[in-house]
């Protein structure tokens, strides 16, 4: 089968989306990764998304209205990689003294990139790595 990079949707942004069970513990998460938050939603004073940014990046939060059960998994099967140019080394430093634990420290990849792993605090994977 060939494949080609010439496609027809010329995509220059993904912003995904996570339903989280408590939205600020990982709004927290997020700040303490580097996130700031770029937008909130709320309604009758209640916070119940936001949009944050980490240089070009930006991941959605939504808080669980819990229709589809409290015991629901999530992040099950899905691992966002967050690319970056800085020193993941340092990063990782940072995230840790942030109160961040790692689920893998700073590692040398098959791919020849240099990452570290943590988990959102609803349980999504994230992969922060170096950019050839």
């Amino acid at each position: 089968m060939a494949t080609t990079l010439d496609t027809r949707l010329k995509a220059k942004t993904v912003s995904p989306t996570f339903t989280v069970d408590n939205l600020q513990q990982s709004v927290t998460f997020f700040e303490r990764l580097g996130f700031g938050i770029e937008e909130r939603w709320e309604e009758n004073g209640v916070l119940l998304g936001v949009m944050l940014r980490a240089g070009e990046a930006t991941i959605n939060l939504s808080q669980d209205d819990w229709k589809k059960g409290r015991d629901r998994q999530k992040g099950v099967g899905v691992r966002l990689v967050i690319g970056t140019t800085q020193n993941i080394d340092q990063l990782a430093a940072e995230a840790r003294k942030a109160g961040i634990a790692p689920d893998a420290e700073p590692h040398d990849t098959p791919w020849g990139s240099r990452a570290f792993e943590v988990t959102e605090p609803s349980g999504f994977k994230l992969t922060i790595a170096s950019e050839k």
